[in-house]
């Protein structure tokens, strides 16, 4: 299972929800993480509410009826600089730097998941890639996991393991998995996830789903 710490973030544009103050999160105790943690509590916490906010905080950790989680909602982490535009939800949705991290540490190596970037339209990624493939090709090196399955593309299904089963169950409380966390149903949160790459309304939907696995690929 991968493990993260979360970093400062810089602060988003005003109509944005505010940031908090950065904490690291331990390894070794699971009960410390999820709603409990405020670190992951905000990264847990669905994009349409403001962790911020006291009353928020203490209606999802007290699980009250209009603070119930549900699959049905995007979480915080899945957005680029942990960050949301209440007036649209999809602006860096599935672009966050803590993706990137746990995919590339996953299907690449650990060591490229360090100097994951994951903002930006990744226009000197390539430059990047081939600086270090000239690096790699000078000593030994084990195969990378995308390698060894011929991954060529990042793909719907790959980016939505890394979401749940890796990153949004690392955030959480739970210290074995399990498919349903609390009200939170993994199952149907992967499906939402594909659904958004492949099940779309029309073109215009199509090239900009395309566009961001296209960004996802050359990270």
């Amino acid at each position: 299972m991968v493990r993260f710490s979360v970093r400062t973030l810089t602060e988003p544009e005003p109509d944005h929800f505010r940031t908090e103050p950065d904490f690291s999160i331990t390894t070794g105790d699971k009960q410390m993480h999820g709603f409990t943690h405020d670190a992951c509590g905000r990264l847990l916490c669905p994009a349409e509410w403001d962790w911020s906010q006291d009353c928020v905080k203490a209606g999802i950790r007290n699980r009250t009826s209009d603070y119930i989680i549900s699959e049905n909602s995007w979480l915080l982490f899945v957005y680029e600089n942990y960050s949301v535009n209440s007036r649209d939800l999809e602006q860096g949705l599935f672009r966050s730097k803590i993706l990137v991290q746990a995919f590339k540490a996953i299907f690449t190596s650990p060591s490229s998941a360090k100097e994951a970037d994951g903002d930006g339209d990744g226009a000197d990624i390539l430059e990047n890639n081939r600086c270090a493939r000239r690096a790699l090709n000078q000593v030994k090196v084990k195969t990378c996991v995308a390698s060894i399955i011929n991954m060529r593309k990042v793909t719907p299904h790959s980016i939505a393991y890394v979401v749940c089963q890796q990153v949004r169950f690392s955030l959480s409380s739970i210290s074995s998995w399990c498919t349903v966390d609390g009200d939170f149903d993994y199952e149907v949160f992967c499906n939402n996830i594909v659904d958004f790459f492949e099940d779309v309304p029309g073109p215009i939907t199509r090239r900009r789903v395309n566009t961001l696995l296209e960004w996802w690929t050359r990270y």
